[in-house]
C-alpha cells in the first residue's frame, strides 16, 4: 500500500471551497504534486461523501488522448456524470484540451459537478478563460517540496547534511521513490528538465530556437540572483556569438516564467512598493533542477542555493516578495502579506565586521518595526539579535 504524504499548506487551503460553486485550479511547474493533491483531495471528498462519483482525467495518459477539444471533454463529463449523486469532475494537465474553458463556463453554470483542474502553464489562466471565467475560479500555487517537507517525506533528520542535501538535489517529491543519492537524482531531473522545456515551453510557446533558449536557461542558472536586464542578457549572448534580439530574449523568459520554470522578482522601493522597471532577479521552482542545468561547484553556488530557497520558503509561505530598494541601498528581500511586511537578507557566513556592517546595516537603516532577518550558514547556535534584527542559520529559517 502507497504510503500517503499529508501536504496540509495546500489541502487547508482548497478544502473550505469544496462543493462551493466555483472551479479549483491548481497550477505549478511540472512534478512537483498537484496530480498528488487531487488525490489527496478526492480521498478527503469521499471521507465526508461516501456517495460521491468521481470523474477523473489525466491528459498525460494515453487513456484520455481521445480528448482533445471542449466538446469531446464535454461530451465525455456528460456520460460519466451520475444523476442523485454529488459530481465531482477532476482534470489534470488542462491546458492539453483545447478552449476547455467552454466546456468548465458550461458545466458550472449547469452547477453539473464541483470542479478541479491542473496545470502547468500560466498563459491558461489569461486570455480567454480570465474573460469567460472572471470571478468563477480560485488558483492555487503548488510548489516543490520545502525543506521541512523534504526532511519529513525522506524520513531522515534536520542537520547540516541533509540541509545541504536538499540545497544540492532541491525538493522535487518523486525523489521519495528513487533515493536521494544525487547521481541516480540528476539523471531523473535532466528528464524532467527536457520534459518542462519540451512540453510546457517550446510546443506551448512556440519557441524555435531551442539551443538558445538552452543557452539562457545555463545564463539563468549562472546568475541565479543577480540583478540584470534583458538587455545585459542579450549582450552576453552576443559576446558568446549569440545574437538575439532584447525582444526576443523578454519573450523566452516569459516562457520560462509561464512555465513555472524560474520565477521574476522586482525590485520595489521600501517606502512605498514603487516597482522598477529595470533590474529583476529570477530564481528556479526547484533546486535540484537548476544544479542539473549546471556543472554544481558548492563552494561557487552556494550563495546563489542559499538565496533561491529563502525565496521559495517566503513564496511557499503565501507572500509577495519583492527584491527591497531604498536610495542606494539593497535588500535581498522584501515580503509582503495582509498588509504586513519582513526583510531578509542573505549571507553565507558572517566572516568580518565589514560583512556583518553591511548586511545588518542595510536592515537598521529602513525605520519601520516588521520583523528583519539575516540569514546564514555561520555554526548553528540560538538566533542572535543585533538592534532588533535576528540573525538565523538558514536551517532555522527554512523551519519556521
Amino acid at each position: 500500500m502507497e504510503e500517503i504524504f499529508e501536504r496540509p499548506q495546500y489541502i487547508d487551503k482548497i478544502k473550505p471551497f469544496i462543493g462551493k460553486d466555483i472551479i479549483k485550479i491548481l497550477t505549478g511547474q511540472r512534478r512537483i504534486g498537484k496530480s498528488y493533491i487531487l488525490k489527496l483531495l478526492i480521498d478527503e471528498i469521499r471521507a465526508n461523501c461516501v456517495d460521491a462519483n468521481i470523474i477523473y482525467i489525466d491528459k498525460e495518459l494515453e487513456d484520455f488522448s481521445f480528448i482533445s477539444d471542449h466538446t469531446q471533454l464535454n461530451e465525455y463529463v456528460l456520460e460519466q456524470l451520475s444523476p442523485g449523486k454529488e459530481n465531482f469532475l477532476f482534470i489534470d494537465e488542462v491546458q492539453e484540451i483545447d478552449s476547455f474553458q467552454k466546456c468548465l463556463r458550461s458545466l458550472l453554470n449547469q452547477k453539473r459537478c464541483d470542479i478541479y483542474c491542473t496545470g502547468s502553464n500560466a498563459t491558461m489562466l489569461s486570455g480567454e478563460l480570465a474573460t469567460l471565467m472572471a470571478g468563477r475560479y480560485m488558483e492555487f500555487s503548488i510548489h516543490s517540496l520545502s525543506y521541512k517537507e523534504f526532511l519529513q517525506f525522506n524520513k531522515i533528520a534536520d542537520t547540516n547534511e541533509n540541509l545541504n542535501l536538499y540545497l544540492t538535489i532541491g525538493g522535487m517529491p518523486y525523489l521519495h521513490h528513487i533515493g536521494l543519492e544525487p547521481s541516480i537524482v540528476f539523471e531523473y531531473l535532466k528528464n524532467v528538465y527536457a520534459s518542462i522545456l519540451l512540453k510546457d515551453v517550446v510546443s506551448r510557446e512556440g519557441i524555435r530556437n531551442i539551443p538558445l533558449l538552452e543557452n539562457l536557461v545555463m545564463y539563468l542558472a549562472d546568475n541565479t540572483g543577480s540583478i540584470f536586464s534583458a538587455l545585459n542578457i542579450s549582450k552576453y549572448l552576443k559576446s558568446q556569438k549569440i545574437n538575439i534580439p532584447t525582444q526576443s530574449v523578454i519573450n523566452y523568459l516569459g516562457a520560462l516564467t509561464n512555465a513555472f520554470f524560474v520565477h521574476k522578482v522586482s525590485r520595489a522601493d521600501i517606502n512605498g512598493l514603487k516597482i522598477f522597471e529595470i533590474g529583476e532577479k529570477f530564481y528556479f521552482e526547484d533546486l535540484g533542477l537548476r544544479n542539473c542545468i549546471r556543472s554544481f561547484n558548492y563552494r561557487n553556488d552556494i550563495g546563489k542555493l542559499m538565496e533561491n530557497s529563502v525565496y521559495l520558503h517566503l513564496l511557499r509561505n503565501g507572500y509577495k516578495v519583492y527584491v527591497g530598494k531604498s536610495g542606494e541601498q539593497e535588500i535581498d528581500f522584501m515580503a509582503e502579506k495582509n498588509g504586513e511586511k519582513l526583510y531578509v537578507q542573505v549571507a553565507y557566513l558572517l566572516t568580518d565586521e565589514k560583512t556583518v556592517q553591511r548586511e545588518f546595516g542595510n536592515l537598521v537603516s529602513i525605520s519601520d518595526n516588521y520583523p528583519k532577518y539575516v540569514v546564514t550558514m555561520d555554526d548553528f547556535k540560538p538566533s542572535n539579535t543585533f538592534k532588533g534584527i535576528k540573525q538565523l542559520h538558514l536551517r532555522e529559517f527554512l523551519m519556521m
